[in-house]
């Protein structure tokens, strides 16, 4: 089986963790190069530390998580809610993809509870487009090239499964993550700064208890004791192929049909 590199962007450390970890682990398994990419270091993720010692705590759990499954990590350093989909950051987002050129991304939800994970997705799947054109300049964050072809596309679940209003967002296909939960548990674990963080801001008495309960309801809709939710990107001319069902089938359940285009 052709290795391929695999590239998880999303808003802050821990999110990755929280929504994709389990088939992180699966990927990773399987001999796929994995990365971890945070748009923040979560500055603004303390109450009892400043923005600078808060960055520098979550980045260090954030490389600690990833090495959990041999995965690579980097940060693109913007702040916390100060992400926005304008000319400058989608080319800073753009070199960051031409400089880990991955096969496939898994990026967040276009709809979300959190301003920063609405316009990570929005970035990354505009800079999933101009990846591979060698005339979209951002050589001021990196001499890297253009790649040879946009990259297959995916959205993570947003937080609960729901958009800012409360309105489910129904997954695609889920990925049984059961043999991986354990790791996922581990990888969430090493974000121990968030544990009175969460509590504060969001109300979670045990972040890792919520993030199980969220893992369970979601796979319960596809009989799993524990799952994951995607939606892949099929817009023209973002490849339409089923790459990463196909590389997990045998833990893939679809729950719609993926559009049907002429």
């Amino acid at each position: 089986m052709t290795k391929l590199r695999i590239l998880s962007v999303h808003a802050h450390p821990d999110d990755a963790e929280i929504l994709a970890a389990g088939t992180l682990a699966l990927l990773a398994e399987l001999g796929h190069s994995v990365t971890i990419v945070t748009m923040t270091a979560g500055d603004c993720g303390s109450a009892e530390m400043d923005a600078e010692t808060t960055a520098g705590t979550r980045r260090n759990e954030a490389r600690r998580a990833a090495a959990v499954i041999g995965a690579g990590y980097d940060c693109l350093e913007f702040k916390d809610l100060s992400i926005f989909s304008d000319n400058e950051s989608r080319r800073r987002v753009t070199a960051a993809l031409r400089k880990h050129r991955p096969d496939i991304v898994l990026t967040a939800s276009p709809r979300d509870y959190h301003c920063d994970h609405e316009a990570t997705s929005s970035l990354v799947r505009d800079a999933c487009f101009g990846v591979s054109a060698p005339n979209y300049d951002c050589s001021a964050y990196g001499p890297h090239e253009a790649t040879e072809q946009i990259p297959h596309l995916y959205f993570m679940d947003p937080v609960e499964g729901v958009d800012r209003d409360g309105v489910p967002v129904q997954p695609q296909f889920l990925v049984d993550i059961r043999s991986k939960f354990a790791i996922k548990r581990e990888m969430l674990a090493e974000h121990e700064s968030q544990r009175s963080w969460l509590l504060r801001q969001h109300g979670m008495d045990d972040y890792l208890k919520t993030m199980e309960e969220w893992t369970r309801r979601r796979g319960a809709l596809a009989g799993f004791e524990h799952g994951e939710g995607f939606r892949q990107y099929t817009g023209h001319p973002y490849p339409r192929t089923p790459l990463l069902q196909d590389i997990l089938s045998a833990k893939v359940t679809l729950l719609e049909r993926p559009p049907v285009h002429p």
